[in-house]
């Protein structure tokens, strides 16, 4: 596209005048802005006046100045989008020179790796320097480093077309801003994202103060070692953000390094801050006798000042690549999250040892449920519960994560009542001034006074481990003073009279909770145990909540831990707790049945979980507790993505509300692949019914099921008998030291022996294909006593169909030669052969069959049964009703509908015995052009039966399509 006319008149006015424009003395930035940069920024289609727009949705923020030091302050220009910041714009005055000058470089880039931005603009309208802030900047660098584009007012009518195509609103709202962000062709040696670098900083911050506490203060116990590095660590970072956003003093901590025992006078400051503050993170002074959460200790610990050198020294500019004031509580609680999996250990010599923590090392590492995961469980859940509501309704709105970690759904969710309530007061004709003011730059703003009620009225969250609570309050603490400075604090102090932050012990508890304190009556515990269990009173905790029926909404991202991973005595409590604690359960399924517990009957409740829960046998009760108790509003199928990028898990998100509807429909969301590379949740929606897994095999949770496709699969049952009826299904044996039975007898001839009775023919799950084994010559010596977990042998010396278990589709085969198959396969041995077998071992092994199912099965040759478990209309029933779509089990194979009128099955037995042998015959030809020959039979074979199969269940086209796009 060709330049605006508005683009050509700026050039010409500045190639005409710019003796007067890069005078010094004549033009500043704040003229530079208003002439030139407010309107080129206007043609690339930014609304710079943000006029119609709300506070929470303007398009471009112009900071406040906000002094960092005497060199530094906020980038002039933020641009946005929905609220997000998308990239900065750093403005001086045209006498600067931006080609060479390393300063101005390294202010931009330092604003833009800060808040986690990809590209940055450095301008005076007479160059204009692009540059990659993912790139860790350095006060020594030239001004060229991470400079991806470069340009001369002179070239802006030329080259407009590619300016345009990555910094307009245009190319930011079609794609192409990420795009050119993520393909940009230059040196990458050296990126690191902010997130890694502040976490390795204040991990050494960790390891410093944990070895010098440990040798200064012996008498500290482990937990308190971890607790006093921990404050410590926040209370620096706290302090340090506070001076940055102009609400402290900016230096303050540096100025300690001038001084002796600077942790005593840090200690100084952190009582001021006890009293302007009143927040947790100070909190030194009691309210009452019974207030835990008072730091008792801490301020008296022995400290040495070469440790406070280390961390203060690299905390201020030109030395540090933080701009603090932009670094966002959303990528801190991600940093913390990471610094959260490792822990403090004291060796015997009383050494401070850092190390993951035990979970951690299982899971392979900490996983950050990404940003906008966490939006959109918040928007569904938060954001439909208070639509339409005003200020006054929503106080009695209470949010909880009951795994909240570092508090990344619990500051989202903040975060949305922050802006819903600024959105709602700002068209109000008379806002109340208590609630809202507007600031310098002409921006309405919420009160500290208000943001303080939101945070103690609505948000609440619990965690197991004592650190992550306090990360959670510091991360909520630090959004109420979001877009404040000292100014307007002190202002606001005089006018209500109270300290700036509010207590939040009473909201963000430590404790376990999936067990509470009754279990201190019910089992002999020692004060260890009970230590490390934290039992949790939900009640006790939060009494007016529960006096009004429990929370409105819970949402978070559960723990992903197998009972393997825990304490045997804490498994035992579980386990008699919960409904939804059935076989290896994870810990995730009794959170949702906790979730279910704590929310009110109108209540709203949001995870992300693994989709295991979809079909895990271990996760059956927890399905029928949802299925019974909640209405599902929406499941986001998120299996063909990763999520969390290290993890090997797969992930759902499912919405529900407490309130039972009978016939409820609620959506699937397939997101597509280029909504999540942008990080969004969006896609197709297939409506669905909840009666649909009501009838599903062991009621999972098949996310394919559309009604079509249901009503297809009931007409299909309709029909049938279930496979249970007419055969014996089983495991093969297990063997437990495979080597120590097993034998090739190609590899090892003297190991065979035809008079040896106890060698049988042996084959895995991965020797059956459709219709035919794959025998490799393998032996197994069959001497039950000896095997871990035998079978009787009629279930191997009978003619039956055997299928892999090591698949997710039905591969069965007839076996007439009597082989013998491991736990990879299933055995199907017809009801009829059964009775030779002893009964001892029958009523032994709990096996039940009747003389109907002897008759049934008298009438199904195994030639009819194999070929209807190879149809593409079993497989389907198997996908859409059955299948766990990770592996075959004896309980799914008994479990599949066989047409029910065996006299209808001739034409298809006979085709069955068709393609065997055509099977057998393509096997032991080794001709290219007679297999292509035979093979052209089997698949007309094979097409034929599917056709026989489609027409005995009397499919119409529309059927026999589903079923074709979906196998």
């Amino acid at each position: 596209m060709s330049a605006p006319q508005k683009i050509i008149e700026l050039v010409e006015d500045f190639k005409e005048n710019k003796h007067e424009y890069t005078n010094p003395y004549v033009f500043d930035e704040e003229n530079t802005k208003v002439k030139f940069l407010n309107p080129f920024f206007e043609a690339l289609g930014w609304n710079v006046r943000n006029e119609g727009l709300s506070a929470r949705f303007r398009e471009v923020v112009f900071e406040d100045s906000i002094k960092v030091g005497k060199k530094t302050k906020a980038p002039d220009y933020s641009f946005r989008l929905g609220g997000e910041r998308i990239f900065f714009v750093e403005a001086k005055k045209p006498s600067r020179d931006i080609a060479n000058d390393k300063e101005h470089a390294f202010q931009v880039r330092r604003y833009g790796w800060s808040a986690k931005l990809p590209l940055c603009i450095l301008t005076d309208f007479e160059e204009l320097a692009i540059y990659d802030t993912t790139i860790k900047p350095d006060k020594n660098q030239s001004a060229s480093i991470g400079r991806i584009k470069y340009y001369k007012y002179t070239e802006y009518i030329e080259k407009w077309d590619e300016i345009y195509n990555i910094f307009s609103k245009d190319a930011v709202l079609s794609g192409k801003f990420d795009n050119y962000a993520n393909n940009v062709k230059h040196d990458k040696k050296g990126t690191t994202e902010i997130d890694d670098e502040f976490l390795k900083e204040i991990e050494e911050w960790r390891l410093l103060l944990a070895r010098n506490i440990a040798l200064r203060n012996p008498e500290l116990s482990i937990e308190d070692l971890n607790y006093a590095v921990q404050l410590t660590i926040d209370r620096i970072i706290f302090l340090r953000i506070a001076e940055d956003r102009g609400i402290e003093r900016y230096g303050r901590l540096y100025d300690l390094l001038k001084k002796e025992e600077i942790y005593k006078n840090f200690t100084k400051i952190c009582k001021e801050a006890d009293q302007k503050y009143n927040s947790g993170l100070f909190h030194f002074n009691p309210y009452d006798k019974e207030d835990f959460t008072t730091d008792t200790y801490t301020l008296d610990l022995d400290i040495d000042d070469k440790v406070f050198k280390e961390i203060f020294k690299n905390l201020y500019y030109p030395n540090s690549p933080y701009e603090f004031s932009l670094i966002s509580t959303e990528i801190l609680g991600k940093i913390y999250e990471q610094f959260l999996g490792k822990v403090i250990r004291l060796t015997p010599s009383h050494q401070a040892k850092v190390e993951d923590k035990p979970e951690v090392k299982k899971a392979g590492g900490v996983y950050y449920t990404p940003q906008y995961i966490v939006d959109y469980i918040v928007e569904n859940t938060l954001g439909e519960k208070i639509k339409g509501l005003t200020p006054n309704q929503i106080s009695k709105i209470r949010v909880i994560d009951p795994a909240c970690g570092s508090g990344s759904f619990l500051i989202r969710a903040y975060q949305y009542l922050l802006d819903y309530h600024l959105d709602y007061y700002s068209n109000l004709e008379r806002p109340p001034k208590d609630v809202i003011y507007t600031a310098k730059d002409g921006i309405n703003r919420l009160t500290i006074k208000e943001k303080k009620r939101i945070l103690k009225n609505n948000i609440y969250g619990v965690d197991l481990d004592t650190l992550a609570v306090e990360v959670t309050k510091l991360s909520l603490l630090l959004k109420v003073l979001e877009d404040q400075n000292k100014d307007q604090l002190e202002a606001q102090q005089k006018l209500f009279h109270e300290r700036v932050l509010p207590n939040l012990g009473s909201n963000i508890k430590n404790g376990n909770s999936l067990i509470g304190s009754d279990i201190l009556e019910q089992q002999d515990l020692t004060m260890e145990e009970i230590k490390e269990i934290k039992p949790f009173d939900w009640k006790e905790e939060y009494p007016e909540i529960f006096e009004e029926g429990g929370f409105d909404v819970v949402i978070g991202n559960p723990p992903y831990v197998n009972i393997s991973n825990i304490s045997k005595k804490q498994k035992e409590i579980l386990k008699n707790s919960y409904d939804s604690a059935y076989k290896r359960f994870d810990l995730y399924v009794l959170f949702i049945e906790k979730s279910l517990n704590i929310l009110n009957e109108n209540g709203l409740h949001g995870f992300i979980i693994p989709d295991k829960i979809c079909n895990q046998k271990y996760a059956l009760n927890i399905r029928k507790i949802l299925l019974n108790k909640t209405n599902f509003e929406s499941i986001v199928d998120l299996r063909k993505f990763k999520i969390f990028k290290k993890a090997t898990v797969s992930n759902i998100i499912y919405i529900c509300s407490k309130s039972k509807i009978i016939n409820n429909k609620f959506n699937i969301i397939k997101p597509e692949r280029k909504y999540i590379e942008n990080e969004e949740v969006n896609g197709v929606l297939i409506l669905t019914e909840q009666k649909f897994y009501e009838n599903t095999y062991e009621n999972m949770f098949r996310l394919d099921l559309t009604v079509n496709k249901f009503n297809l699969c009931k007409k299909i049952k309709m029909k049938s008998i279930f496979l249970k009826d007419i055969a014996y299904c089983s495991f093969g044996f297990q063997p437990g030291n495979l080597k120590k039975f097993t034998f090739n007898k190609e590899s090892e001839p003297e190991k065979y022996d035809e008079k040896d009775s106890c060698i049988k023919k042996f084959i895995r799950g991965r020797n059956i294909h459709k219709y035919y084994i794959d025998f490799t010559d393998d032996y197994v010596f069959y001497i039950p006593d000896k095997l871990h977990r035998p079978a009787f042998p009629q279930l191997f010396d009978k003619p039956k169909i055997m299928l892999s278990e090591i698949s997710t589709d039905l591969i069965a085969t007839i076996d007439y030669d009597k082989f013998y198959g491991n736990e990879k396969t299933i055995n199907l041995l017809l009801w009829n052969d059964m009775k030779s077998v002893d009964e001892e071992i029958i009523k032994k092994r709990g096996i039940k069959f009747t003389e109907e199912n002897v008759f049934l099965s008298n009438n199904y040759p195994l030639e009819s049964l194999v070929t209807l478990l190879n149809s593409k209309l079993l497989n389907f029933y198997f996908k859409m009703m059955i299948s766990d779509d990770i592996n075959v089990y004896p309980d799914n194979v008994r479990n599949l509908p066989i047409y029910r009128n065996s006299e209808k099955l001739h034409e298809i037995t006979e085709n069955g015995k068709k393609i065997i042998n055509l099977i057998n015959e393509v096997n032991s030809i080794n001709t290219p052009t007679e297999r292509k020959l035979i093979q052209q039979q089997i698949d007309l074979t094979d097409k034929k039966i599917n056709e026989l199969v489609y027409k005995l269940y009397d499919l119409t086209e529309d059927e026999i399509q589903i079923i074709e796009d979906n196998i």
